[in-house]
């Protein structure tokens, strides 16, 4: 069985759907589809039952998983250890200020117990620059939130948050148990500088035109929100001051946390890095 098979068979066994597994591995799914068949062939056994939904592991499957990714991270601790033996011995990880996800912290200590004679820089970047550093060559992995332009670079999902809308808690809609965008229509938010990703920008100004304060950190936010009344948008499960309040919205699109790199970079600490990523925020 090759390497790049049982990438292909965890990923897979991860999304539990052949079109996201392809999605994610940047590739089509006829030769995604043909790669698990000939898997099954070599294990002489079906690995998946498959759905006009989706697919769910079979019990060989199962077992197949568990080694196929305690193989993975072997192989990806042994290329680590050679290169840092030929001197690649440290990566530097942009974050996107985003401080109380608990995932954060489970992912450094992961890494640590992993490559502990691994140089681990840390660039910790505002909201006008979703990929921290990525695109000017100042990091060599994001650990951040989608969407943004991907153009050049390869982005792994690692999570999805409902958002809702940050307001004032004496707000008349601070009580509500939910709301739609059409409902803020009238109101202020918070913007991000000229310059900011497009994609970025827009998503956090829930896909229209907004007039309101500029803002470049999380707590400039909250304090916009605090000061004038300005709505503005949020991960749900993130905690803020008791004079603000988080209503989820109801027709807004998932906030992604994900880890991205640029696209045919092939250092093995970035690899391993998203596969602990992955690991972790899956807890």
């Amino acid at each position: 069985m090759e390497l790049r098979t049982l990438r292909y068979f965890v990923a897979v066994a991860e999304e539990l759907h052949f079109g996201r597994a392809a999605t994610r591995l940047h590739m089509s799914q006829p030769p995604l589809s043909r790669a698990i068949k000939q898997l099954e062939a070599e294990a002489g056994a079906l690995l998946f039952t498959r759905s006009p939904t989706g697919v769910t592991l079979t019990p060989v499957g199962s077992v197949l998983l568990d080694e196929a990714r305690a193989l993975l991270d072997h192989a990806d601790r042994l290329r680590v250890r050679v290169s840092a033996a030929a001197g690649a011995s440290s990566i530097t990880v942009g974050i996107l200020a985003d401080g109380t996800d608990p995932g954060v912290a489970r992912l450094a200590a992961a890494y640590r117990r992993r490559h502990p004679g691994i140089d681990i820089r840390v660039r910790e970047t505002d909201l006008t620059d979703p990929t921290c550093g990525l695109r000017a060559g100042l990091v060599d992995v994001a650990l951040t939130r989608a969407p943004f332009d991907e153009t050049a670079l390869t982005v792994r999902t690692l999570r999805a948050d409902p958002v809702g809308v940050v307001l004032p808690a004496d707000d008349p809609l601070a009580r509500r148990d939910g709301l739609s965008l059409a409902e803020l229509g009238d109101r202020r938010w918070f913007q991000f500088p000229q310059g900011t990703d497009p994609v970025w920008k827009s998503y956090w100004n829930g896909g229209l035109p907004r007039e309101g304060p500029m803002v470049s950190t999380v707590q400039e936010c909250l304090q916009v929100v605090l000061w004038n009344g300005t709505v503005g948008l949020a991960p749900l499960g993130h905690e803020v001051p008791a004079e603000l309040a988080v209503v989820p919205l109801t027709d807004m699109p998932p906030s992604r946390v994900v880890a991205a790199w640029n696209e045919g970079d092939t250092n093995p600490l970035i690899r391993s890095f998203v596969a602990i990523a992955t690991a972790a925020y899956r807890h």
